[in-house]
């Protein structure tokens, strides 16, 4: 599993306990909306508003606040009209960033994101520039503590997963985008509970990163997560996990 990969885990772990989960919920709710104003408002035949939907509820997001967004997205109420951006970049020690926008403010964003590399030692790049060392997969964590790895493999491989790593305490299963939604709910369906499931995007090669490094680049990650306009970071930085929870920490 890739560094930021578990980096993603212990964020989540911790977005729970957020205290800006004010602003965590606006996002997901954006997600939501935006989801359900492209494909409709029927989670069973789009993919991408089940998936935002899910995302939501492992945030504890409230039923209402889903069903609002649903709602707003569907075009029955008041809602701004986003757009989604992609920004490429370079982190302080060479690592390759992508960062996913959901704005009604291009100018606002752009000028936000750009402020934040220029902070961080960072730099934008050409759309493409990095795109190219990422792949978007279907990526389910597992708690390796409570699960053998024969049933990890069975399960999700039978389900049509294109591999399960192991790393540490941690499965991550991997599957193609068309192949997630089955995959994970075969997962369910075994009685393996999953830790986080989401559709991401998974460097092709990582940058292995020191301690000192590695604050600095999760200094950038985070500065651009805390943005509102901001809705996903990837990035193929790799670190020791025992840096990663040192940092967390």
């Amino acid at each position: 599993m890739s560094g930021h990969s578990k980096w993603s885990t212990i964020k989540h772990k911790k977005g729970k306990e957020d205290a800006k989960r004010g602003q965590l919920f606006s996002k997901l709710a954006r997600a939501i909306q935006v989801a359900a104003r492209e494909g409709g408002a029927d989670p069973l035949t789009n993919a991408a508003l089940y998936t935002a939907i899910e995302k939501a509820k492992t945030y504890s997001m409230p039923k209402d606040n889903i069903e609002r967004a649903v709602q707003r997205g569907a075009g029955k109420g008041a809602g701004e009209d986003f757009e989604a951006i992609v920004y490429e970049g370079y982190g302080p020690s060479g690592v390759a960033i992508i960062v996913e926008v959901l704005t009604d403010n291009r100018n606002r964003s752009a000028a936000d994101v750009r402020s934040i590399f220029s902070k961080h030692g960072g730099s934008l790049a050409q759309p493409g520039a990095v795109a190219w060392m990422f792949e978007r997969r279907g990526s389910i964590v597992i708690d390796a503590t409570r699960y053998d790895e024969d049933e990890v493999m069975l399960a999700a491989v039978e389900a049509g997963a294109d591999d399960v790593v192991q790393d540490g305490d941690q499965f991550e299963v991997l599957t193609q985008p068309t192949e997630f939604v089955a995959v994970r709910d075969a997962v369910a369906a075994a009685g393996i509970e999953y830790e986080q499931a989401e559709l991401t995007m998974v460097p092709k090669t990582t940058v292995r990163l020191d301690e000192g490094d590695a604050r600095k680049t999760l200094k950038i990650v985070d500065a651009l997560e805390d943005s509102d306009d901001v809705q996903e970071v990837y990035a193929n930085f790799d670190i020791p996990a025992d840096v990663l929870e040192a940092l967390a920490g």
